[in-house]
């Protein structure tokens, strides 16, 4: 799990390996990711864009840029929360992520809102 807050958006991360997802014999090896974004300041923000980088066992990075999450860009008012469930597929039985959020607030001032890193662990291959 990680947690990061930048100028008063708090972005918490929970993954969790996706057996039912993955094949291991075929070097397939699923994520899912419990997101949860929290206006924890003074002033209102929108989600623009993510950033994420995904890095496997082996060093390759995927990088991956979009609009929104989940087909959303949430706005998020003082106090106001965002959940959102995703999924990350490696070719390793653990890596990390990492990334950010380009937020926007309601003046045109853009930030990027830091995803701290987490790691995606297959349960028991690190001892």
């Amino acid at each position: 799990m990680s947690t990061a807050t930048t100028d008063g958006i708090r972005v918490t991360v929970e993954p969790t390996f996706w057996p039912e997802r993955s094949t291991p014999e075929a070097g397939q090896f699923a994520f899912m990711y419990k997101v949860e974004i929290v206006n924890d300041g003074d002033a209102p923000a929108q989600l623009h864009a993510r950033h994420w980088l995904i890095t496997d066992a082996q060093g390759n990075v995927d990088e991956v840029k979009g609009e929104g999450v989940v087909g959303r860009q949430p706005r998020l008012g003082p106090g106001e929360r965002f959940e959102y469930t995703s999924w990350a597929m490696l070719k390793t039985p653990f890596g990390t992520m990492r990334g950010s959020y380009e937020m926007v607030r309601p003046d045109g001032t853009r930030f990027e809102a830091r995803i701290a890193e987490f790691a995606l662990t297959l349960p028991h291959a690190l001892h």
